[in-house]
Order: C-alpha cells, then structure tokens, then sequence
C-alpha cells in the first residue's frame, strides 16, 4: 500500500494505523472480580471491545458497531489493584468493515515493574450510518513493518472467518434438505 491509498470506491483516502491507534487505562476494583477473587474475564472483554470500538469510530470517521470477536486470549489473570491498558489499532479494512487488534497488559499500581501482556483479541467492526446501514470506511496504510505482518495475518483470518461461516452454513442446508431439524 502506498501512502496514497485510496478505498476501491476511490473516493475516500487513506488513513495510516497510527492515526486511530489508542490505549485505554483502567484500575481494577474488588467490583470487578469473580468468585476466584481475580478480575472476571468479561469486564477485560468489556474493556477489550470498548478501545476497539474507539479505535473503529476513529478510523472510519464515525458509529462503527461490533461485528465479531475472534481468539480472545487470557494469558495470565487479572488481579485488584492491576492498572489494566487495552491498546488497540486498526490491522486491516475492507469496504465497511475493519479489524481491530487489541493487546491487554497488566502492571501493579503501586509498583515500579513493566506492564506484562495478560491478553489478546481480534474485533471485527462494520461502520454503519444513521440508518444502521453499512458505510465505507478509510483502507487502513500500514506503516511498519510490524503493522504490515498484522496486516497480513489479519487477511487471513478474514479468509478462515468467511470460510468458517461459509461451511457451517453449507452444512445447515444439507441437513435441511436432509430433513432434520435443529
């Protein structure tokens, strides 16, 4: 992609991953833990999808709503008292929809040591405009060699996602026909 990337549609030009990328910090309270005494999972998923969808309504200039949410990861768990940072940017974009990878890290408010990763996520968002209805987003411009392998990779979970759907959906229609109901 040149720095000059314009969306299929051509009217639309670019925008490179670091113009939306954001980090979102939060402390985690006794509020937010499970019955293990340590941070549940869903409220991390909450803070997951809530950076992804700021960086979503960055990028394309607008509402974008979840779509999808792949491999969402727990590495390590979350305990009270962790400063939490849910950074987010944009991987890849396709006509109305983008991929949104996040990474969850992890570090004691009180003490001095590096945040570690507790987590990963890939989002999907499509962009949508008043009426709800899907709208054309920026082609993300890459502009590492890191935001180029994201890139890539995440062109080929697009491919297994559709293929997923595709062949489940197949499968469906056979059993139909079949006669068997689900």
């Amino acid at each position: 992609m040149t720095d000059q990337a314009q969306h299929p549609e051509g009217d639309i030009p670019g925008k490179p991953t670091a113009s939306s990328r954001t980090t979102l910090s939060h402390i985690m309270t006794h509020n937010d833990t499970n019955l293990l005494g340590t941070v549940h999972g869903g409220v991390i998923m909450k803070l997951v999808d809530d950076a992804a969808g700021a960086v979503a309504g960055r990028h394309s200039g607008g509402p974008a709503v979840t779509a999808s949410m792949d491999e969402m990861v727990f590495l390590e768990p979350v305990r009270v008292g962790d400063l939490v940072h849910v950074k987010a940017q944009v991987n890849w974009t396709g006509r109305s929809s983008m991929e949104v990878g996040v990474r969850v890290l992890a570090e004691r408010w009180n003490e001095s040591t590096p945040a570690t990763q507790v987590g990963s996520a890939y989002l999907v968002f499509a962009a949508v405009d008043a009426d709800g209805k899907p709208r054309p987003v920026p082609q993300v411009i890459p502009e590492t060699e890191r935001d180029k392998r994201r890139y890539q990779e995440a062109q080929i979970r697009r491919t297994h996602r559709l293929a997923r759907r595709r062949a489940i959906k197949e499968l469906r229609e056979k059993r139909a026909a079949e006669g068997y109901e689900d």
